[in-house]
């Protein structure tokens, strides 16, 4: 399987954000095959968009929640307000909200812990800045990631767990690290997981990329048997570009069965 996730961001209102949804509907429509299908609305549109894909191949997610059931917690959202929704899966720890709002790895773990028990699909983000690229340390750095958000988190067997590696330099500046770069730092994060969680409970995390994904170069990562899917940020709210990294996903999951 192939996974694409839309992350909207603050891009769109509602109106804009049904509009979306109805296109993306629209890009599935005929297909033989088609991948996983995850958009992540603004919050206020989360409620009209879950109703415009109701009944479809469509998953939603939201881009973030907070880790108390309830409370005096002005401004934050539940995990059991994105269930009543019909919300499936959550964005946890993107490097926007890591760098601009504060949010750290306790936070990040808390955050996997509440969705993990509210059946929600966590969509963890790790990845390393410009300077410690630089300076060679992203592994270390991505590992420290890891453990600190999968401290104390128990895997059981319906439990899934995304893992988006996003190199913060490469989100929203139109740059992409080399596919051996990507194909390793995806190795490595399997191996880190496996040694956090044991190999048979990590065969049920997934590994995708994020960061510059557009329509011309997805495909380099999508046809990769290690890549298990795509985090598009600015390209998701333009249609035809989403079309097109819907498409190379499912060009890439027909010649599998071709194969097979």
């Amino acid at each position: 399987m192939k996974t694409v996730i839309g992350n909207w961001k603050m891009n769109v209102g509602v109106r804009e954000s049904v509009a979306l949804a109805r296109g993306t509907l629209l890009t599935l429509r005929g297909r033989k095959v088609i991948p996983e299908v995850i958009i992540c609305p603004p919050y206020v549109a989360l409620s009209e968009v879950r109703k415009a894909v109701a009944r479809s191949a469509v998953a939603v997610g939201a881009q973030n929640l907070f880790w108390e059931d309830h409370g005096a917690f002005t401004g934050e959202t539940s995990a059991r307000m994105l269930t009543e929704l019909g919300v499936g899966f959550v964005l946890i720890g993107h490097s926007e909200r890591r760098t601009h709002l504060g949010e750290t790895d306790e936070m990040v773990n808390k955050k996997i812990v509440q969705a993990l028990a509210n059946q929600l699909v966590p969509i963890v983000c790790v990845g390393e800045s410009t300077e410690q690229r630089a300076a060679q340390t992203q592994r270390e750095h991505v590992r420290n990631q890891l453990i600190a958000a999968f401290t104390n988190v128990r895997m059981r067997g319906q439990h899934r767990i995304l893992i988006a590696y996003e190199p913060v330099w490469a989100i929203g500046t139109g740059e992409v690290p080399e596919i051996g770069e990507v194909l390793a730092m995806h190795e490595f994060i399997r191996d880190v997981v496996s040694n956090i969680f044991g190999t048979d409970v990590s065969l049920q995390l997934e590994v995708l990329y994020g960061g510059s994904v557009d329509s011309e170069n997805a495909y380099q990562f999508l046809r990769e048997t290690q890549i298990d899917g795509v985090l598009v940020g600015g390209a998701s709210v333009k249609l035809n570009h989403f079309k097109d990294i819907i498409d190379a996903a499912s060009e890439v999951l027909e010649a599998q069965e071709t194969k097979v």
